[in-house]
């Protein structure tokens, strides 16, 4: 699964710069997650970085984005190969 950030979001900064993949950014109010960029750190760290930090725990699983922990390699293979031909 990607991770999500709910509406008890405080727009604290943190988890955005800590996004190995880039997939944090600003919405219109709070953080978002691209869900096609989200590893849950799978290939980076043991633990998804982002929810470790939250102070306010609003970063959990996403239900609507379920994947396996081989899809999400598979993922993270992906986009570092995309990284690294741009």
């Amino acid at each position: 699964m990607a991770l999500m950030i709910t509406d008890d979001c405080i727009n604290c900064d943190v988890c955005e710069p800590e996004c190995p993949n880039d997939a944090i950014y600003m919405g219109a109010e709070i953080y978002e997650i691209n869900p096609s960029k989200c590893t849950e750190c799978v290939g980076h760290f043991e633990e998804p970085t982002c929810a470790v930090l939250c102070p306010v725990s609003c970063i959990p699983l996403d239900p609507a984005w379920r994947e396996s922990r081989e899809q999400l390699q598979a993922k993270y293979e992906r986009l570092t190969a995309e990284k690294a031909n741009a």
